[in-house]
């Protein structure tokens, strides 16, 4: 008997080995957009018009911007405007974290006083919280404690002091919505299996809690510490004029050239937050370690041998561990 042609072909497919192959990929041709070089080329002819006659214009004075933009009172200043950043940044934390906590208690005296907090300090103008700290040693200069009366003059005298307190209180209610929003986003079940494996309240979120949700708390906190470089400008309402903004303030009063010193003050700006933007920009990548498909070499192989193909869009950890595994 002879087989016939389609049966043969069905036998030897059957016997041949099943192998997956990769389709072959499209040789895609991008498109041309010659409407967008055309609107780059504009751009690009305006920016340097723009630049030409900045530097031509007599007005900006260039002559005194570079007479002052590393004059000794302003890097002092933007000293002071550092510390004054970091130290209400730093209050700011550690009190939004505390009223993140109270907001999330399950005592609804604790929870008022928290929402009530927040609804002063976001629901007011930090100007006008500023000028209200300005203005506090008119209001409270002797406070009775029944036994004892205490002078607050001195104290209140301190317009730094003030700038950091207005600066930090205002940041704190800000703070302690990204802190609540950044401990709600991790699974109740991370804090449910910390719980069964005997870990305390402490340990839960220091060790499970906490590092998922700096994930979602660091990349806003960053955008905040550089909203608040830039709010420090605003304490001259109390007054303090040893920052950046004021001290630029007071040299262009006395020689009666404001543009030049307000591009001082500007260009110190830019330079202090492009430093806290890299700063930023490391500080996420940290914290977003877990967050990228990283496999070893044993957990690659074994994905491999599900699929049939490589997976194309995970990397390849190489560690003594995974080898060592292997």
């Amino acid at each position: 008997m002879t087989s016939s042609p389609e049966a043969s072909s069905s036998a030897s497919a059957a016997a041949a080995p099943a192998t997956k192959r990769r389709p072959k990929e499209n040789q895609a041709i991008p498109l041309r957009h010659p409407g967008r070089w055309v609107f780059a080329a504009v751009v690009l002819v305006l920016l340097g018009i723009f630049l030409f006659d900045a530097a031509s214009r007599e007005a900006y004075h260039w002559d005194t911007y570079f007479k002052y933009i590393l004059d000794t009172r302003i890097a002092v200043a933007a000293l002071h405007t550092i510390a004054l950043t970091i130290l209400a940044m730093v209050l700011g934390v550690v009190l939004g974290s505390i009223v993140a906590v109270l907001r999330m208690s399950p005592n609804p005296v604790l929870q008022g006083v928290s929402w009530l907090y927040l609804w002063i300090f976001r629901g007011t103008p930090v100007y006008v919280q500023l000028v209200f700290w300005g203005l506090l040693g008119a209001v409270y200069q002797v406070v009775n404690l029944g036994v004892t009366e205490v002078d607050l003059q001195d104290v209140l005298q301190n317009a730094f002091l003030l700038a950091v307190l207005g600066l930090g209180l205002n940041e704190a209610a800000y703070m302690a919505e990204i802190v609540r929003a950044g401990i709600q986003a991790v699974p109740e079940g991370q804090s449910e299996a910390s719980k069964a494996l005997g870990m305390t309240w402490w340990q839960n979120m220091r060790r499970t809690v906490l590092p998922q949700a700096m994930r979602i708390i660091i990349p806003p906190t960053g955008n905040e510490l550089i909203s608040l470089l830039k709010t420090t400008s605003l304490v001259i309402a109390i007054p303090y004029t040893g920052e950046l903004y004021g001290r630029s303030t007071d040299i262009s009063n006395s020689i009666f050239q404001p543009v030049p010193l307000l591009m001082v003050a500007a260009t110190w700006y830019l330079v202090i937050t492009s430093v806290l933007m890299v700063g930023q920009h490391y500080l996420e990548r940290y914290f977003s370690r877990g967050s990228s498909r990283q496999l070893s070499a044993r957990q690659l192989a074994v994905l491999t041998d599900a699929e049939g193909v490589p997976p194309r869009n995970v990397t390849v950890e190489n560690n003594q561990r995974s080898h060592g595994q292997s």
